[in-house]
Parts: C-alpha cells; sequence; structure tokens
C-alpha cells in the first residue's frame, strides 16, 4: 500500500503569527507531499517494502537493498520527520509543559529553561539544513540532539518526542535568514498534550 500525506490537524493560518500561512501551505503541500510522492516511487519495484511501516523502513536502514537505501532515508525521513512535526504544533500552544513530560525535562535538564537553551543551541547549530530534537535513548534518558538532512532519530535508536524543523523551507519566507527568531517564535505554538502523549506511547 502507497504511503499517503496525513490531514493537516489545523488551517494554515492556525499558527499565526509565529509561523506564517503561506509557508505552512508550501511545506505541507509542497516538500511534505513530495517526500511522500518521491518514497512511493521509489518502493514500487519492492512490494515487500511497501507493506512494511515508515517506522520499520527507517529504523534499520542497513537492510534494505541498496538501490533504494538513500530514497528511503531521504524521501522516508521527509515523510516521517514532518508527520511528527504537524502535530507537535497547535494554535495557542506553547508555554511549559506539565505532567510527565515536564517531570523528564526537570530530571533530566534541572530546569525547564536549562532545557529550552540546550534545545535552541543544538537548533542554531545545524550546518545547512536538519532538525533538533527532545528524544529518549536507548537507556530512556531523555537528550536533545540534531539530524542533518532528512535523518531520523529512530535509525540510530532514540524515540523522538518533540521536533523542530530548521530547513530554510520551514521559515525563509517570514524570518530570512534569522534562524534564531523562527526558532524563538516556534516556542509559542509548541503542542505539548502531544509531546506528552509521545512519551506516553514511548514508555508504555
Amino acid at each position: 500500500m502507497a504511503f499517503t500525506l496525513p490531514p493537516l490537524p489545523y488551517a494554515y493560518d492556525a499558527l499565526e503569527p509565529y509561523i506564517d500561512a503561506q509557508t505552512m501551505e508550501i511545506h505541507y503541500t509542497k516538500h511534505h507531499e513530495g517526500y511522500v510522492t518521491k518514497l512511493n516511487d521509489a518502493l514500487k519495484a519492492y512490494p515487500d517494502l511497501e507493506k512494511k511501516s515508515i517506522d520499520e523502513l527507517l529504523s534499520d536502514l542497513s537492510k534494505l537493498p541498496e538501490a533504494v537505501r538513500m530514497a528511503v532515508r531521504n524521501q522516508g525521513g521527509g515523510h516521517y520527520n514532518h508527520s511528527l512535526f504537524w502535530l507537535m504544533m497547535r494554535h495557542n500552544g506553547g508555554g511549559e509543559p506539565r505532567g510527565a513530560i515536564g517531570e523528564l525535562i526537570k530530571k533530566n535538564f534541572d530546569t525547564f529553561g536549562a532545557f529550552q537553551k540546550e534545545f535552541n543551541t543544538k537548533a542554531a547549530g545545524v550546518f545547512g539544513s536538519g532538525w533538533a530534537w527532545l528524544c529518549l535513548d536507548p537507556q530512556g534518558n531523555a537528550v536533545v540532539l540534531s539530524t542533518h538532512n532528512q535523518d531520523t532519530p529512530i535509525s540510530e535508536r532514540h524515540t523522538p518526542l518533540l521536533g523542530l524543523d530548521v530547513w530554510e523551507h520551514a521559515y525563509y519566507l517570514k524570518y530570512q535568514n534569522k534562524r534564531v527568531s523562527y526558532v524563538d517564535a516556534w516556542w509559542h505554538v509548541i503542542n505539548w498534550d502531544q509531546v506528552e502523549e509521545n512519551f506516553r506511547m514511548a514508555t508504555k
């Protein structure tokens, strides 16, 4: 079965003024849809791979045929990352997390401010294109890391809880080259309820 573009859970302008409607529409309908189309094209000759979930494909790239491995890594990674990304944001989001995710952050980073500073540093420090993440490592500890291009944490045995796209297409229309301003604005649209659910699913 072919992979499909998941529905966007809000209107294109729902994250204004922090993320503009034009960027959201282009990001979703051009970039994410493009990853889905190219992933499906790459897998047409591999019916056994078409039956696998995106998580299964990305969890061990070394098991994939070399002819399709890079396409799954790039296009499949783009599909996986963006499918998470849309859910991690919402209108009237932001603030400090409560519940289990808030306790996890305090346990591993002492304070929310310390976590936010480390995350911002990772996001700003990505050279070129990539992502910043809050993940659970294989031992269950919360860690902040970055990935390049559309590489995914699950390919490195980490479980993503929160992720930020720092490719230029995610912010350039509104923020131009000011990635730090985009990162600062993004904190106002985080869907902490979804992050909490990601943590619950990862630890159940």
